[in-house]
């Protein structure tokens, strides 16, 4: 490495290149700038990299930048990896090609890259007419709130009035939280100790820096995606700028909700993870939609496509966070959070090489599978055993949902007689609604219904407990002729015998959720729960990253837990 100006140092290594750029791909958070006087970063996502040959990036998000990219237009690619800022060299695009709705981009791979070391130097300052409350919680359930000035991947200053003293001074013996409430809606924590403190005596005014504290993997890819939008956002300000840049999602403001929609709030500190609170508001929406349907009405179109876009992105940003999220929904209805589980787990099993509307159509079709379930007589919920009565008034659940998305005219009627028609059928012919077998089922159905049991076999039920992955395995193995062999095969190949998401007892007697695994199926990241139940912001503890077994010995075995 040599020292470059603005406190860069180069790294020209392959092995070093490709490990920074599997970082910043595995970030999911990156910004694309044109070398350009008073150009601002534009997030992106970088898909691939084939190492010496080319990168493969997502430029839906920054369409109307193309133009001018394909015309020669250089740019280069900022974001962080390994607690560091990365930059690319100037590139240009080499392909472009527009498929499922989405523009998939082709450039020259980096001969080098530059690192910054010092992340606070990074700064994105809110303009006026930015506003984003802060609030600062004390330790005697005191707050107070004040105005976010900027933002770093390191930290943050915000303006406070002078009455925050008090809680300021109890700073001095250990970080304070801090909570972020941005126009969207979106609600973000984060521990921070106080760096450095300004008076504005004119304006009646505390300026405090803070520096983050304590911050996990997934809160720091949330800050870079703030900062990058702050910045996003920020550009729009400038008179020279705002022709064609399109507004940052994070500093849109809802629109006013009728009363029949309040029941789609949700207080977002309570899930336990970021990912989790991203996820509540897909979940806000299918509570909405099921409360709708009771009411009468149709899916409403123009939701599903707008929900069904946010789960594949933030399936795109971090799977991995995606498939944990969907065991923090406990608070949620239960068909909405089997719904949900289903989604994301049929989403991640059918993989991403299949053309973008397909997977929006598998993703949305999931989303409401189940959601037909709430027109039929709830007494069927509660039964101690399920009887062929009960069966017969359950199974018209399916024509229900399927007769409501008369107004989805974006989604395949195919795929949806697929996954929502097919979803409880078996391959030998004794599922509904209308006992189809063997090759009369479409491969998305003969997925969908091991996923689905797999699901369903997580969480209690009148007429048993909830069940391990394990357990989950050894009954789908013992009934090849209801479910695939091959989806059998290809499902527990994929997940793993203890998932993303299992909670593990080790050797060290202490129990934690698996929160990443490596390509073995080696728990890479888990995070210490206090007890035997979902995870939640009281029952889990510190993360632990890198050699698990090393701190907390071999696993021994999974505990099942309904969530």
């Amino acid at each position: 490495m040599s020292a470059q100006e603005d406190e860069y140092e180069r790294v020209a290594g392959s092995v070093a290149i490709e490990s920074l750029l599997k970082g910043l791909i595995e970030s999911g958070g990156v910004s694309l700038c044109l070398n350009e006087p008073d150009a601002r970063p534009e997030p992106i996502v970088l898909m691939e990299q084939h190492a010496g040959e080319t990168l493969v990036m997502d430029l839906s998000s920054v369409d109307h930048l193309l133009a001018r990219l394909q015309n020669g237009a250089t740019f280069f690619l900022r974001g962080q990896a390994q607690g560091k800022v990365v930059r690319t060299p100037s590139l240009e695009l080499t392909e472009v090609r527009h498929a499922g709705g989405r523009y998939l981009c082709c450039s020259d791979y980096p001969a080098f890259l530059d690192v910054l070391q010092r992340r606070e130097s990074f700064r994105a300052e809110l303009r006026m007419g930015m506003e984003v409350p802060v609030t600062l919680f004390g330790h005697d359930d005191l707050a107070v709130q004040g105005e976010l000035r900027d933002l770093s991947q390191d930290g943050c200053q915000v303006e406070l009035p002078m009455t925050a003293s008090g809680i300021l001074s109890q700073a001095d013996a250990q970080p304070l939280k801090m909570g972020f409430k941005f126009p969207d809606g979106t609600y973000f924590e984060v521990q921070g100790e106080v760096r450095h403190r300004k008076t504005d005596p004119d304006h009646q005014l505390l300026r405090i820096g803070f520096r983050f504290t304590n911050c996990s993997s997934e809160q720091e890819r949330q800050i870079w995606y703030f900062v990058c939008e702050i910045e996003r956002e920020a550009s729009r300000y400038k008179k020279d700028n705002q022709s064609g840049r399109q507004p940052s999602p994070l500093f849109e403001v809802p629109k006013k909700r009728s009363n029949s929609d309040n029941i789609g709030q949700r207080e977002l500190k309570h899930y336990a993870t970021p990912m989790a609170r991203r996820l509540a508001k897909v979940a806000a929406y299918l509570d909405s939609q099921m409360l709708l349907l009771q009411n009468g009405s149709d899916v409403n179109s123009r939701q599903l496509s707008r929900y069904a876009d946010r789960l594949l992105t933030l399936h795109e940003e971090d799977r991995e966070a995606l498939l944990f999220a969907t065991r923090c929904m406990t608070r949620e209805p239960l068909l909405v959070r089997h719904s949900l589980s289903v989604a994301v787990h049929l989403l991640d099993l059918v993989g991403s090489n299949i053309p973008q509307d397909l997977r929006k159509a598998i993703a949305a079709s999931a989303m409401v599978h189940d959601l037909g379930k709430a027109l039929v007589p709830q007494v069927l919920f509660q039964a101690p055993k399920f009887e062929g009565t009960h069966r017969s008034v359950m199974s018209e659940h399916v024509e229900l949902i399927l007769s409501r998305l008369n107004n989805c005219h974006w989604l395949s009627a195919r795929i949806a007689q697929a996954v929502i028609g097919g979803i409880n059928e078996r391959m030998d012919g004794s599922g509904y609604p209308k006992g189809l077998s063997g090759n009369q089922l479409h491969e998305l159905a003969k997925a969908s219904a091991i996923v689905d049991v797999v699901e369903a076999m997580r969480r209690d039920r009148a007429d048993r407990p909830a069940r391990t992955a394990q357990q989950i395995y050894r009954h789908l193995l013992r009934h090849p002729h209801q479910f695939d062999p091959s989806w059998m095969k290809r499902y527990i190949e994929h997940f793993k015998a203890l998932p993303i998401g299992s909670l593990v007892r080790f050797s060290s007697e202490q129990l934690a959720w698996v929160l990443r695994l490596d390509a073995k199926g080696n728990a890479t990241e888990v995070q210490i729960a206090k007890q035997a139940e979902p995870p939640s912001n009281e029952n889990l503890r510190a993360v632990i990253r890198g050699d698990v077994a090393e701190r907390l010995g071999r696993p021994v075995g999974e505990v099942a837990v309904s969530t």
